[in-house]
This record gives C-alpha cells, structure tokens and sequence, in this order.
C-alpha cells in the first residue's frame, strides 16, 4: 500500500496539531519519519474561573483528534466511572492516532460528574471527554 502526497501532507497536518514528538512509518517502498524539534505540546488545561461555585462543572476536552478508549485493553474497567475522585496526574483516558497511544490526564482535582463520549468514539481536539465537579 502506497501513500499519496495527500495523504502525506494529512499525516503532517495531524502530527502538527498534535503533541506527537515523533513518528515513524514504514510500508513496502516508503518510509516516513517525522521529529518535532520544539518543546513538547502540553495539553490545554481546563479553564477554571477564580472560585468556582460548588456546582460547577470542569471540562476535560480532547487534547487531539483520535480513537478514544475508556479502558487501557478490552474486557478492563475503565479508567474512570462518574463518582471517581480524580487529582491532575489521573490517567482519564486513552486517545489513539496513527496506532499510538496517548494518554490525557485530569489536569484537575474532583469528582468525574459525566462522561461525554463513549468509550471507541473518533474525537476531534477540543471536544468535551469528562465533566467534573471541582473539589
């Protein structure tokens, strides 16, 4: 399977507006590797408005555009279920791009209030994953 200009100039545009440092493609007569050389995109923390009331939420939002899985393997519990109490180092999620695997954090502290998509979902960056009640 060959790749076209079209499809490599998507596979840049993708890396680009993601926080991949680096990736490596190899088929039958092509090979692609690509190295970002700046600093590593941190993904987008939620605002937090100063002194939120107690019954507002935070959103955790995709940080790019991927395969969402809730669990780390099929047939596992999800990372977290609505109730779970979460700090900002909390593993909420994977995404996949291009068979990598991405992990978001919380990047908050609380309690999962909803979650947004389900668990196979394509997601593209920005788009609400968790809501949580702050603690």
């Amino acid at each position: 399977m060959g790749l076209s200009d079209e499809d490599v100039r998507e596979i840049l545009r993708i890396i680009d507006e993601s926080s991949l440092q680096e990736l490596r493609i190899e088929t039958d007569g092509f090979s692609l590797h690509v190295r970002k050389d700046r600093a590593p995109a941190e993904p987008p923390a939620p605002e937090q408005p100063p002194g939120p009331e107690p019954d507002e939420l935070l959103t955790i939002e995709a940080p790019m555009l991927g395969t969402l899985y809730l669990a780390e393997t099929p047939g596992q519990p999800p990372f977290v279920e609505v109730g779970t109490r979460v700090d900002p180092e909390t593993t909420m999620c994977i995404i996949e791009v291009m068979k990598m695997m991405n992990s978001v954090l919380a990047g908050v502290t609380g309690v999962v209030a909803e979650v947004c998509e389900e668990n196979g979902q394509f997601v593209e960056e920005g788009q609400p994953l968790f809501r949580v009640a702050p603690a």
